[in-house]
């Protein structure tokens, strides 16, 4: 797809790393960005590719991932409308390239902002520096949580609480869960192989927890699914 049009200052200023700037400093944001309209299965960036940009995710999905040797895929992240990736790669020393492949996994709007200009902002202001490490740290936050979530929980665990995390703490029986990325994708992302996610909600069906409508999963004993992830696996 082709470009379009670059957002405005305010939209711009309510992005985290963003949070705080002044009108010259998001003016050369703005400028030096470029608004990147991604097809399903386009790819943004490829591993080892050099990083000459970070990115904002406005529309769609992205997933973030690794081919091994053999050619099997291994997805590390997958990227939500709000969020941003590939900032840390323009602190490393050494400039190395990404180390993951970036690919849209349905039409996307993503905002490409220049590395360089982003480092020249941060060299001339402390306290944009101070605000990008705070930012930083949370993600670095959720990155371990997931680490932990993917190696010590097994995979019943893993995809009860996936499902448990979509929906707020108030929730009552009976709400549903709408997948927003096809069932292969979010057993990758999950660390399990496809059969194995969809024989675990086959299981959890059975046994009254939850009911499958397609792309639709319907908590029927949020009390019983919140005990299995109560103790950890």
């Amino acid at each position: 797809m082709a470009n379009a049009d670059k957002p405005d200052f305010e939209t711009l200023r309510r992005i985290h790393l963003f949070d705080g700037m002044d009108d010259p400093q998001i003016e050369v944001i703005r400028r030096t960005m470029r608004v990147r309209l991604l097809d399903d299965g386009e790819r943004l960036f490829d591993f080892g590719q050099p990083p000459m940009h970070f990115f904002f995710l406005r529309q769609g999905q992205v997933k973030l991932f690794r081919t091994s040797a053999d050619g099997s895929e291994k997805i590390i992240e997958i990227i939500r409308p709000g969020e941003t990736f590939a900032e840390a790669v323009m602190f490393m020393r050494r400039r190395v390239g990404y180390p993951v492949s970036a690919e849209a996994i349905a039409p996307s709007v993503v905002w490409a902002f220049d590395s360089e200009a982003m480092i020249g902002l941060l060299r001339d202001s402390v306290d944009t520096c101070f605000r990008l490490m705070a930012s930083l740290s949370v993600r670095l936050r959720q990155q371990i949580d997931e680490i932990d979530r993917l190696t010590l929980h097994d995979a019943t665990y893993r995809v009860v609480s996936f499902l448990l995390d979509q929906v707020p703490e108030t929730t009552r029986p009976g709400t549903e869960v709408h997948l927003t990325m096809p069932k292969n994708v979010l057993a990758s992302r999950l660390a399990i192989q496809p059969e194995t996610f969809s024989r675990i909600l086959a299981r959890l069906s059975r046994a009254g927890l939850l009911r499958v409508q397609r792309s639709d999963i319907v908590l029927e004993d949020l009390g019983r699914l919140q005990e299995m992830t109560a103790h950890g696996p």
